[in-house]
């Protein structure tokens, strides 16, 4: 799980002395995958190589290559003459991300369904308990937690289909989909309506009904869009007060819980 959700954890830097067998471009990246996940490092926002290298302690050529690997998989992009920035997914790539998320899903969740009864027993208890934590999040308003929860709740559904590149696909567009949470602060209003759904779904698994948990999967990642698209405009961000210093560092509060499948 630490590697789909990097940016409930802590940042890599201060274990680079500890990690052996690791390639120094694979702490860079992940270092800095983290940020990116968190919000520390916006979409929009420019990623000064000499700050990472000085931060980090590395020379910028791990950097360099990092960055490249960040090019890649869509979470950066770099511009002639200006640098390198973290990507501003655009309407029609968000859109065209949700759809092929709902097909995953939808394939994951058949697997899950026909699983032999052992393994879908399994499944169901990690599935229970991700819903009773969404739940309790869902009473603190701790949209974080919450936000977590649900993505846990669907990356055991994709892991037990055991289908490693269904996997790397799946991480792969949750990680892009992330970046446009990050333009939205965080709204509790459709939770419960989202956990519902959940439990339609653990339930589907439960009675081993692989059409109707596909079916279920998919609409719910398409519920999800929907409530994304017509999400309220984000509103201005409330200056730190005097007496409580600004953290250069925080945890984002910007994430879109209830646009989230």
């Amino acid at each position: 799980m630490a590697f789909l959700l990097p940016w409930l954890t802590e940042s890599s830097a201060d274990r680079f002395s500890d990690v052996r067998d690791t390639s120094l471009a694979k702490l860079v990246r992940d270092d800095m995958l983290a940020l990116i996940l968190k919000g520390v490092l916006a979409p929009g926002q420019r990623i000064n190589e000499p700050d990472v290298a000085s931060r980090l302690q590395v020379s910028r050529v791990p950097v360099r290559e990092a960055l490249r690997e960040l090019e890649s998989s869509g979470l950066v992009v770099s511009r002639k003459h200006s640098g390198v920035f973290v990507r501003e997914l655009g309407s029609d790539e968000i859109r065209d991300l949700y759809q092929m998320r709902g097909l995953l899903d939808g394939f994951a969740g058949r697997c899950a369904a026909q699983l032999p009864t052992d393994k879908r027993h399994e499944l169901l208890a990690l599935l229970d308990q991700s819903i009773q934590a969404m739940l309790e999040a869902a009473d603190a308003h701790d949209v974080q937690r919450y936000y977590a929860e649900n993505l846990r709740f669907h990356w055991v559904i994709v892991e037990s289909a055991g289908n490693r590149q269904l996997s790397e696909s799946y991480r792969g567009i949750v990680q892009k989909l992330h970046l446009s949470r990050l333009k939205n602060l965080s709204q509790d209003i459709g939770m419960r309506a989202s956990i519902a759904e959940h439990r339609d779904i653990a339930q589907a698994v439960r009675e081993a009904d692989s059409a109707r948990c596909e079916s279920l999967l998919a609409r719910h990642v398409d519920d999800a869009y929907q409530r994304l698209r017509h999400a309220p405009a984000p509103a201005p961000t409330p200056t730190a007060s005097p007496a409580t210093p600004a953290n250069p560092f925080p945890k984002p509060a910007r994430e879109q819980a209830d646009a989230t499948a």
